[in-house]
């Protein structure tokens, strides 16, 4: 990638002499002229500088993608519901989903509306606030997870022990 990383020296505007003074609408025209340029390259630097971010993020989710399909893998390979850790790993996993859905919101918010940031509209107040329902979605959507997981043990010893009854 061809981009300049944001930081990396001072923007040079090359002057041109212009045949009438200063105050003139030429030199207004060339100086909106230039400025125009000097902020689209600073817009190109932001764009890039995003490109090299999402591309880093990209690799990440891959990463994550991988991990997760082994864990299944291994999941799959053992039998029973015997693989539940529970405690700090679970809560970790959690956090680690909220906020990945977190950025997923975020950027998918950004690519519907790309002229808008997402906490533009939001106080800080309300940031907070839907931080905070999101963490409590979080630990319910957990909770559910938990409690279904919870239910099919039960029906598979309940088929068990129906089995059991039937060969008496």
């Amino acid at each position: 990638m061809a981009c300049r990383p944001p930081g990396s020296g001072s923007y040079t505007v090359v002057i041109i002499p212009l045949r009438t003074g200063l105050h003139s609408l030429d030199a207004l025209r060339f100086y909106l002229w230039v400025k125009r340029q000097k902020d689209l390259e600073k817009e190109k630097d932001a764009l890039c500088s995003g490109l090299e971010i999402l591309e880093k993020a990209r690799l990440w989710y891959l990463q994550r993608l991988q991990e997760n399909r082994a864990m299944q893998d291994r999941v799959e390979a053992r039998t029973g519901f015997s693989s539940y850790q529970g405690g700090a790993a679970e809560d970790r996993s959690c956090l680690l989903r909220s906020r990945i859905q977190r950025a997923n919101g975020t950027l998918g918010s950004m690519m519907c509306e790309p002229n808008l940031t997402m906490g533009s509209d939001l106080s800080l107040q309300d940031a907070v606030a839907v931080s905070e329902l999101r963490w409590r979605n979080t630990l319910l959507t957990r909770e559910v997870s938990d409690r279904n997981r919870q239910i099919s043990i039960l029906e598979s010893e309940n088929d068990a022990l129906v089995e059991k009854l039937d060969e008496l």
